[in-house]
């Protein structure tokens, strides 16, 4: 999770001479008397997705000329052009960090009039709202589509060996005793350990069925602890390597999908971000994901899920009825449709949409909106999580994880906690 960056901190990072930049705000009529409405997108996999849909937009409007931009390392290009308060109409990106800095910032106007809100799923909306470091008035973000994590596995390995999807966390240890015993030449799992933040994948699966899912806004006003619920996540964390790949950190995350897909392994705990990267490997894998079984109760399982794009308006837009018919546009099914089919995503807004048969597994939890969000979007990038987990997972020192997690969150989410704890006394 990125540092907080209020307009204070934009400012002194980009030097004194943007201080002096004039206010830029959005663009308004063209010399023709257009409205031109710009959309800053991080998504750059998409790009061929938002070309036609931009492209279809144009043609069917005489008065609004859409430009989607999806540059590389787009989250930097947009917070330069916020330092010289020169804002594109819509910025879109996921629901995480830099939105909730964003938010902080005071950057995003409030879009709660904006009608494709009302579509939205109650699910995502309220992933949305979990975000930002306090609860906050009104509405920043209009979700478009989700990703989910879990546990990805071959289907068609599944079928012909008949081995059925673990619903409690027994039922999956012995699945990986019995794929061990029938099948010697092949992981249970498979985890690519080097790119720390492969481990975020399954400790965030893991742990969001274990802990409440407010744990880190409890810490944060002085009510909680992270070491009185994160060791029992953390000794199954453990207990993942006795089923995966010898030596797990010294392969990378291309190493593990390529693993996977060449069926080395029966399963890969990780995300659906991960398949089109398997799919590179091996176009005609049976791909599926099942919801990581660590609650103690099957019935309560949950599937980690986070808003992977969203359209959020810059606050000094001049002309939001023009962006809302954009963003109306883009929510019609039939385009949310296209983008889901291309990028297997998850629709957040209501509709009869076809998803991926990579979903079917989880698709009652979706419906049912069982959802919550990645534990690391509260985590602060500085306090390097995934890094503290790998050690861990090194030297199986469970306590002096939870310790140094406990320490170290104190230091680095200051200026959070100070946040939400005049948000409580303002509470009363």
């Amino acid at each position: 999770m990125s540092r907080m960056l209020t307009r204070r901190s934009f400012l002194s990072a980009a030097g004194a001479a943007a201080a002096g930049l004039a206010l830029a705000g959005c663009v308004n009529e063209r010399a023709d008397g257009k409205v031109e409405v710009e959309i800053v997108s991080y998504k750059q996999e998409a790009v061929s997705i938002f070309e036609q849909l931009q492209e279809e937009f144009n043609a069917a409007h005489d008065d609004i000329v859409l430009t989607i931009n999806s540059p590389a390392d787009a989250v930097t290009i947009m917070k330069t052009r916020f330092v010289r308060e020169d804002y594109p109409d819509v910025i879109g990106i996921g629901g995480d960090a830099d939105y909730a800095n964003f938010v902080d910032s005071d950057i995003l106007a409030d879009v709660t009039d904006c009608p494709t809100s009302e579509k939205v799923q109650p699910a995502y909306s309220d992933i949305l709202k979990s975000v930002t470091y306090v609860p906050m008035e009104g509405v920043y973000g209009v979700p478009y589509v989700a990703n989910a994590a879990g546990m990805l596995y071959n289907k068609d390995m599944f079928a012909s060996h008949g081995w059925q999807i673990p619903e409690t966390w027994d039922e999956m240890i012995e699945l990986f005793e019995q794929i061990k015993s029938e099948e010697p030449d092949i992981y249970p799992i498979y985890l690519g350990y080097l790119d720390t933040w492969t481990i975020l994948s399954p400790w965030n699966s893991i742990t969001i069925n274990m802990v409440p899912s407010d744990l880190a806004f409890q810490v944060n006003s002085g009510n909680a602890k992270f070491a009185d619920y994160y060791r029992e996540p953390a000794e199954r964390m453990l207990q993942l390597l006795d089923y995966a790949e010898p030596g797990p950190f010294a392969y990378a995350y291309n190493d593990a999908c390529t693993a996977f897909a060449r069926g080395q392994s029966a399963m890969y705990p990780c995300g659906s971000f991960a398949v089109p990267q398997i799919l590179s490997v091996n176009p005609d894998m049976n791909i599926g994901l099942f919801a990581m079984p660590s609650a103690d109760n099957p019935d309560v399982r949950i599937v980690v899920s986070g808003v992977d794009l969203q359209w959020c308006v810059a606050k000094t837009c001049q002309h939001k009825d023009a962006v809302y018919e954009v963003i109306d546009f883009l929510n019609e099914q039939a385009n949310v449709q296209t983008y889901i089919d291309d990028q297997r995503a998850i629709p957040c807004t209501e509709g009869d949409y076809t998803l991926d048969p990579l979903y079917d597994d989880i698709q009652p939890f979706l419906d049912e909106g069982k959802v919550l969000d990645y534990l690391d979007h509260s985590y602060q990038s500085a306090m390097a999580c995934d890094a503290q987990l790998q050690a861990m997972l090194l030297d199986g020192d469970v306590d002096a994880f939870l310790a140094k997690w406990d320490e170290d969150w104190q230091r680095y989410n200051r200026a959070v906690i100070r946040k939400v704890q005049e948000y409580e006394a303002n509470q009363g």
